[in-house]
């Protein structure tokens, strides 16, 4: 598409989600009710990633639904606190680590978005792949199930907001592990954002936490929704055995999918990564290996 300007973009962008939410909470309002909370916020969720969907398909980019991954949690969390009835104190540990979290993430995006002529590279190599399933790859692939993701994710958050079980260690240990990986994320933000500002042609990212994980940014993430995970099971211990599932989702999708295709767009286009990949971790932080001794002619 031509040239759009960053402000006109995020006002774009901003209408989107604004329509969006205006559907979901028209649902919620005035839609059929389930016997399951939960199922109406998941109905409502649906309905707001197609209004974005549609929006992404009239400006051709899908980049339309990047930030809809951090903005749609917080408006989860208050409509399932609205509707529930959690532990005051608990309730503000998860609410603190999810707004710092959505804050963080959206902000970054914000920062680093050129505008409308942009979409993230990941999106026309998965339609184009796909062939004339390019349209259901769009919208299953790119909008549905992230949001799909997102949701069981957040579903420890809604068993926090049904439960008024005290406060206790594992609260703890959730929160130190929310916000180290809030920490993390920041760090890794900032860290790379000034190696694009400064770096040569050619060059790779190998410092800081870049120098203990290839991918600090995804094992921060990855451990945000463990915080949450964590955070469910000390409201509810007895659902400890599905409460993980939405941590692991995302660990399968960063391990599997969104890893793999990075790296191999770096060695493709960088080939000192390679060093990078022989040398420092994959995802988590670790210090990395030493280089391989040379042999002596």
């Amino acid at each position: 598409m031509p040239a759009v300007d960053k402000r006109a973009s995020l006002l774009r962008i901003s209408a989107a989600y604004v329509a969006a939410i205006a559907v979901a909470v028209a649902w919620l309002l005035w839609g059929p009710d389930s016997p399951w909370v939960w199922l109406d916020a998941l109905v409502a969720d649906v309905l707001a990633t197609l209004v974005v969907f549609a929006f992404s398909r009239a400006y051709a980019n899908s980049s339309f639904y990047d930030a809809y991954w951090s903005v749609a949690p917080p408006l989860l969390l208050l409509f399932w606190w609205v509707t529930g009835d959690p532990d005051v104190l608990r309730g503000s540990l998860v609410a603190a680590v999810v707004l710092l979290w959505a804050v963080r993430l959206t902000a970054n995006w914000v920062y680093a978005f050129p505008g409308l002529h942009h979409e993230d590279w990941r999106y026309p190599l998965l339609r184009e792949g796909a062939g004339r399933w390019g349209l259901l790859v769009d919208l299953l692939a790119i909008h549905l199930v992230p949001t799909l993701q997102v949701f069981l994710g957040m579903l420890p958050v809604y068993v926090v907001t049904r439960s008024g079980r005290d406060v206790g260690w594992l609260d703890v240990a959730a929160l130190v592990v929310g916000l180290f990986a809030v920490g993390l994320e920041l760090v890794a933000d900032v860290q790379m954002h000034r190696f694009v500002r400064d770096r040569q042609p050619g060059q790779v990212m190998d410092r800081g936490l870049w120098g203990w994980s290839r991918h600090p940014n995804y094992f921060g993430e990855f451990s945000f929704w463990l915080s949450l995970a964590l955070f469910g099971v000390a409201a509810s211990p007895g659902d400890a055995w599905w409460l993980f599932a939405g941590a692991a989702a995302m660990l399968a999708m960063f391990l599997g999918a969104s890893i793999p295709m990075m790296e191999q767009r770096s060695l493709e286009r960088r080939p000192g990564y390679q060093d990078v990949v022989d040398r420092v971790p994959r995802f988590v932080l670790r210090p990395p290996r030493r280089p391989a001794a040379q042999p002596v002619a």
